[in-house]
């Protein structure tokens, strides 16, 4: 049993990292025999990957098509990412008294790094540091539920976040300088309400430019 669930998580990682940094895009067919002997195992860890996968959005099952990667659902990824807006506003907001300077400085590191990563067009890494970013201070809130929560919209728009700077370049970088003027925030300890409008907002700038990315490209 230890061995299947192995296999099944090693099943589980290939193909999602496969589909999040493109290899797999949307429509692609996942042959399930294919990833079986590439980890050398039968197909029934590679089904309950799947099933694990499916439940993240990330693959569907089509009629006589079997797994595929799932289209990127455009009117889930603005819903949930504006739920997320909310939710993140309100735990960065009850993080900022905890937050140490040493979490100041992996903050500014990071977004460091997404200036690096920016410039190298690397938009897989910066889709990472960006999560890597909210989740230090997210992590300092106090609230397991509402971390359980925020890891779980988180989850489903992985795919989609990652891909979505390409759509919209220039939002990667107003994200960066967004991310300073939080730090900024956050560091001079400012009344919670004006810190949690700043996380809250920066979450539905990237709404309203992946609305408006059509027009930013004509």
């Amino acid at each position: 049993m230890k061995g299947t669930i192995s296999k099944q998580k090693m099943a589980y990682e290939l193909i999602r990292e496969r589909i999040l940094d493109g290899t797999y895009p949307p429509g692609t067919r996942i042959v399930l025999d294919a990833v079986a002997r590439e980890i050398g195992t039968s197909t029934i860890p590679v089904r309950e990957a799947i099933r694990r996968l499916e439940a993240d959005g990330l693959i569907e099952y089509q009629p006589f098509a079997g797994a595929r990667v799932a289209p990127m659902d455009e009117t889930a990824y603005v819903q949930s990412l504006s739920v997320l807006a909310v939710l993140e506003g309100y735990a960065t907001a009850l993080s900022a008294s905890r937050l140490t300077e040493e979490d100041f400085r992996r903050l500014e590191e990071i977004n460091q790094s997404m200036k690096e990563a920016l410039t190298e067009f690397d938009f897989v890494r910066f889709g990472n540091l960006n999560r890597d970013f909210h989740q230090t201070i997210l992590e300092r809130c106090g609230n397991d539920v509402l971390k359980e929560q925020i890891r779980q919209i988180g989850e489903k728009l992985d795919a989609v976040r990652q891909r979505g700077v390409w759509h919209v370049p220039s939002r990667a970088r107003e994200s960066i300088d967004e991310h300073e003027h939080l730090v900024e925030l956050l560091r001079r300890k400012a009344p919670a309400e004006e810190i949690e409008k700043a996380a809250r907002q920066h979450k539905l700038n990237t709404v309203t430019a992946f609305l408006n990315r059509r027009e930013r490209s004509v």
